[in-house]
């Protein structure tokens, strides 16, 4: 329930304090003397928090994280994993193929879908056919962390109906991303994981990992 305690920002109070190419963090200082910081990748024009209600139920997410369930013949539904080198925790994670919105995207009929074809054929060299394999969205946006960050990732359902996997590969990979190998998961082995909280490797996942995992032991995706 809003009150009129709930603080009011607007892009006049708020003061970009970090400017990179990839990152900013903005000031929100939404009363005199009071500050609260936000990690984004936006720029002030398209910051999430001095949103009107219509852009902000209208906006775009930052990126988009895919929930990639392969069918072989003769085989049950497995999830496609990948380990990708996380830089902030200087690791490999199990990871879904995820992503950011490209401005292109934007002006696609169904942005978040056009992200998910590109993002699976750059990290798994997977070309997904629309009269073969069935992609829809999960969820249009899930903020990553509101707590320090207004990043956002909407979460997308591949079901790839395939014949083989002699396609798989990870030299498509762009920039920094660095890959080491896919982890194909049964619904057995996603209960397992999702019991241990870690992988095989006993390293923690991310949420959209966490993510995938449920959306695929509980059915929904059928």
């Amino acid at each position: 329930m809003e009150t009129n305690k709930m603080p009011k920002i607007t892009k006049e109070c708020v003061e970009n304090v970090v400017d990179k190419k990839f990152l900013r963090v903005y000031d929100l200082k939404y009363e005199e003397g009071k500050h609260y910081f936000d990690a984004s990748r936006r720029s002030l024009e398209n910051l999430v928090a001095p949103m009107s209600e219509d852009e902000f139920k209208a906006m775009i997410p930052d990126a988009v994280s895919c929930v990639v369930i392969v069918e072989l013949p003769g085989k049950e539904p497995q999830l496609l994993f990948s380990y990708e080198f996380r830089y902030p925790t200087g690791r490999l994670l199990l990871s879904v193929p995820a992503g950011l919105v490209d401005p292109e995207d934007k002006e696609k009929e169904n942005p978040l879908i056009e992200t998910a074809k590109r993002e699976i054929f750059e990290e798994t060299g997977i070309v997904v056919d629309e009269n073969r394999d069935e992609l829809f969205v999960i969820n249009p946006l899930l903020f990553s962390s509101p707590g320090m960050t207004d990043e956002s990732n909407g979460l997308v359902c591949v079901k790839l109906h395939l014949d083989n996997l002699d396609m798989l590969d990870q030299t498509g990979a762009l920039g920094q991303e660095c890959f080491d190998g896919f982890e194909l998961v049964n619904e057995d082995k996603a209960k397992e994981l999702l019991k241990k909280g870690v992988d095989d490797k006993g390293h923690f996942y991310s949420v959209y990992t966490w993510s995938a995992l449920i959306y695929f032991i509980s059915g929904l995706w059928k």
